[in-house]
């Protein structure tokens, strides 16, 4: 009885133990993951040291035990078929899987990424958006010493604005011992274009989140309510009526045990309520923006690339082989996330062949032939515009500027604070404009395009007309630093832009004088050629 006893006593504190690891661990109960290989070997290394204490056997006893053989065989076994297992599930005998991962399609620049106003192109990089976040939460007396704000800033399309989004968290645990019943109760907001950040308070706070502890904390929610699933990295979303959700991607092993890793569901957790939804990735809803991470799709694109002909090619001649380089950022398209990449030649010089465009909620991929300066050229380019300001260039931004793939950049001083913005033509990237404002950058960037005969001055094809009669009516304006007179005449509805700086003689004239004028139509004032 002592003897059965004792052994059930063994049992329980095996069974206790690997409960404490699994709820600390929290291993996905799925052969693909290396952590459930990792929580067999340690159950059957656990076994192996129960039995041998149970049995309190001698040394020559216990290696011509069959039971701690058993034992050891077993977690031999273990260890065999994960190391055969990586081995075939490696990029070195399945190439050509790997390489078909990800279905790549040529792209038309001018089609696909159209011309954005100014008031939606992206202005903060992460760094920028976090130094905002952090400043409207010191001035928010009432929360700052309970909450901080998370790392994450997820970079989403909010109501077709870019935006990045992060929740806060307990300043520490005693903060979450006195603040846990109501849960966090906001989260922060920056549009990227505006620079405008917003403390967004719920109604309700969020508790389950990456600083909950026990069973609240995001991690340990998900695993309980799907104990098979292996999640990618979580990432932060709002839907359109701004309801927080961790969006939660489920890995897809493609080839053999733990290689060709893509995404195959998704699941979305209310982070107010905990429910959750689960999804076939392409079944999930379409205000989600990151399923596929951007280093998950840079490296499906780099197997892509380098493996056209074979693993020993991508690293021995390396002949046909492309890879992206090193950065990238977001382009907001058609209410999607994409991420932007260059790509270059393994064995070229300082050049890419062209970019990739990379959508993550799709993993739909499209490359451009564009040949140009790479992105760290166009940000020394960049930075030796204003050396004397030592300012440091953020990863750049792609834009279509008048048709021509252009890079957008930062210019932050050392405080991390943008000062300055600048345009370089990703062809001939000695053309660098810069400047205080966007416009300004831009009428530059415009300027020295026409210099350098990128663009020509479209040939004015209207014809000349004539107008003579008394003046009724004549006001004076101002556009850009210069003066314009407003001129209508007897019998005409039309209005007649003079600028003073080309036709001084205009200040003479007042209403009732005789007037001549010769001018071309225009959508809403009539260009003046010449005064009488």
């Amino acid at each position: 009885m002592k003897s059965f006893r004792n052994r059930l006593i063994a049992v329980a504190a095996v069974i206790i133990l690997l409960g404490v690891y699994y709820y600390a661990a929290l291993p996905a109960i799925n052969i693909h993951a290396t952590e459930f290989w990792i929580f067999l070997a340690a159950l059957l290394i656990l076994a192996a040291v129960v039995f041998a204490r149970r049995k309190r056997l001698s040394r020559y006893e216990l290696k011509e035990s069959k039971g701690l053989k058993l034992i050891l065989g077993l977690l031999a076994a273990v260890v065999i078929i994960y190391i055969v297992g990586a081995v075939l599930s490696s990029p070195i005998v399945n190439a050509k899987k790997y390489q078909q991962l990800m279905t790549v399609e040529n792209g038309e620049f001018t089609k696909d990424i159209e011309e954005l106003s100014f008031d939606q192109i992206p202005l903060l990089d992460r760094d920028s958006a976090t130094l905002l976040g952090n400043r409207v939460m010191g001035s928010m007396v009432d929360m700052v010493s309970q909450f901080e704000v998370d790392e994450l800033y997820s970079q989403i399309n909010y109501q077709d604005r870019p935006v990045r989004v992060s929740p806060l968290k307990y300043a520490s645990i005693v903060k979450w011992l006195t603040n846990q019943s109501e849960g966090i109760p906001a989260y922060i907001k920056i549009d990227m274009a505006t620079q405008e950040t917003e403390l967004v308070k719920l109604d309700e706070g969020m508790k389950y989140t990456t600083s909950d502890h026990f069973n609240r904390n995001i991690y340990r929610h998900l695993r309980f309510r799907y104990p098979t699933y292996i999640f990618n990295d979580l990432s932060f979303e709002v839907d359109d009526e701004g309801t927080p959700y961790w969006i939660c991607p489920v890995k897809k092993y493609n080839i053999g045990l733990f290689g060709g890793v893509t995404i195959g569901r998704v699941v979305l957790c209310n982070a107010i309520t905990g429910e959750t939804q689960d999804y076939a990735v392409e079944d999930a809803p379409q205000w989600i923006d990151r399923a596929y991470s951007a280093d998950m799709l840079v490296e499906l694109y780099d197997y892509h690339g380098t493996l056209k002909h074979g693993f020993l090619n991508s690293v021995l001649g390396q002949r046909d082989c492309l890879a992206t380089t090193d950065g990238y950022n977001y382009l907001a398209i058609n209410d999607d996330v994409w991420v932007y990449t260059g790509v270059t030649s393994i064995t070229g010089d300082q050049s890419n062949v062209g970019f990739v465009l990379m959508n993550q909620r799709t993993m739909e991929t499209k490359f451009y032939e564009v040949e140009g300066a790479t992105e760290a050229s166009a940000m020394a380019s960049a930075e030796g515009q204003v050396q004397n300001l030592h300012y440091t260039a953020t990863f750049p931004l792609l834009l279509n500027i008048s048709g021509e793939p252009t890079y957008f950049i930062a210019l932050k001083d050392d405080a991390g604070l943008v000062k300055m913005y600048a345009m370089v033509n990703v062809q001939r990237y000695q053309i660098v404009a810069t400047g205080d404002t966007v416009s300004e950058c831009e009428e530059q960037y415009t300027s020295l395009m026409y210099e350098n005969g990128i663009r020509e001055v479209e040939e004015d094809t209207r014809d000349v007309q004539t107008v003579t009669g008394a003046i009724t009516r004549i006001a004076q304006g101002v556009i850009d630093g210069n003066s314009h007179y407003y001129i209508m005449v007897e019998g005409s509805e039309e209005i007649f832009d003079v600028p003073v700086v080309d036709f001084i003689d205009v200040i003479r004239y007042n209403v009732g004088d005789e007037i001549t004028i010769e001018y071309k139509e225009g959508e809403e004032t009539n260009t003046v050629v010449s005064l009488k």
